[in-house]
């Protein structure tokens, strides 16, 4: 079930039902597997309840590396930096997000590297470095197109991207 109903066209960030998203934490919120964890984590996000969020992704970072597999351990390291992301901490994102592209590229998982890439331009975009962003997400396109993902997964990094060029195109004109 996804709880993700679009994404703002200025922040790019998700938008959710808040009450649909709290009544989920609620429902899981003592499961303790790794995938309830980072849901939770991923909730308490879009709830904008940063603090318990980023204790709650350092635990899950934590339970993935003991108890993971390495892509379980990336998948937690990016929603560990989307954390860091919305807290405004953009260099230290910025610096995670990379490492876990670089990482999931190296290995080949397409789709776990073009999750990180997508984020990373997020994390770019918000920062104002638009041309960073739109790199970021046109490799997210580009690994999403190969790894065979669905149309809806390939529309939003062409949002993205546009949401970007609109973005560096306004900062030419009016730098």
């Amino acid at each position: 079930m996804s709880f993700i109903r679009g994404y703002d066209q200025e922040s790019l960030r998700e938008l959710v039902d808040l009450d649909e998203c709290a009544a989920r934490l609620a429902e899981i919120e003592n499961q303790r597997s790794l995938p309830a964890l980072l849901e939770r984590v991923w909730l308490l996000k879009v709830l904008d309840r940063l603090d318990e969020s980023l204790l709650l992704a350092d635990e899950a970072v934590r339970q993935a590396r003991m108890a993971g597999t390495r892509k379980d351990v990336l998948r937690a390291r990016v929603l560990h930096a989307t954390i860091l992301q919305y807290r405004g901490a953009h260099a230290a994102a910025e610096q995670e997000l990379a490492t876990c592209a670089d990482e999931a590229e190296g290995q080949r998982w397409l789709s776990i590297a073009a999750f990180a890439h997508q984020h990373h331009g997020k994390n770019a975009y918000e920062a104002g470095d638009f041309e960073t962003a739109r790199e970021s997400f046109k490799r997210s396109l580009f690994l999403r197109r190969e790894s065979g993902a669905q149309d809806h997964e390939l529309e939003t990094a062409l949002l993205a991207i546009e949401a970007a060029e609109r973005r560096r195109s306004s900062q030419l004109v009016a730098g």
